[in-house]
């Protein structure tokens, strides 16, 4: 057992003064490749410089890309909101401008003289919920008798002359107007006076 102990030994010191002689060579290696490796140093420096340089222009340019496809983005979100928000009444006047001539009958309807009190109040009660409709939606009456003249809000299809009446002024409304907030759903078709 003693031997094979003392082999042990010898073969590690050759491994062990080996690792120690390559050890050298490699700091003199070292030493000698710094003077190099610092003129090598200088041109890569530059080079990197360059390459940030390109690289922080790069991210300018897509940075800039970005902000400005936010802001279309932007704009799209912004448009197609006041778009969706515009159709609702536009429907709302569109079909309320078919229903229109309906009240204008019930209107004619209830002018008109008749025997059956029963029946001119059942027609009365018909137009009040059609008006009722018509307010919860929003739409609301052109007051136009006597009111000055509006080319927005009222046709003028006739022109009478009476002096009771100021220059302009509705004399007589042939068919009611409605609007719709701002938006006219239908011109009150009007004679003026003088």
């Amino acid at each position: 057992m003693n031997k094979n102990n003392d082999v042990k030994p010898k073969k590690e010191e050759p491994a062990a003064k080996a690792q120690e002689e390559t050890r050298e060579e490699e700091k003199a290696g070292c030493e000698e490749s710094t003077a190099a490796d610092i003129q090598k140093d200088e041109g890569s420096t530059e080079g990197c410089i360059q390459e940030i340089e390109r690289m922080s222009q790069l991210l300018a340019d897509l940075n800039d890309r970005y902000l400005r496809l936010a802001a279309e983005y932007d704009n799209f979100r912004k448009r197609s909101q006041k778009e969706r928000e515009a159709i609702f009444p536009e429907a709302y006047a569109s079909c309320a401008n078919l229903f229109l001539p309906v009240l204008d009958n019930l209107e004619r309807a209830t002018n008109e003289e008749t025997a059956d009190a029963n029946y001119k109040k059942g027609i009365e009660m018909i137009k009040k919920q059609f008006y009722d409709a018509l307010s919860k939606a929003g739409i609301t009456e052109i007051e136009a008798q006597g009111a000055k003249f509006d080319p927005g809000l009222h046709n003028a299809v006739q022109h009478v002359v009476d002096e009771a009446l100021e220059e302009n002024v509705v004399a007589e409304v042939l068919q009611k107007g409605f609007v719709m907030g701002d938006k006219v759903v239908r011109h009150a078709i009007v004679k003026v006076a003088n």
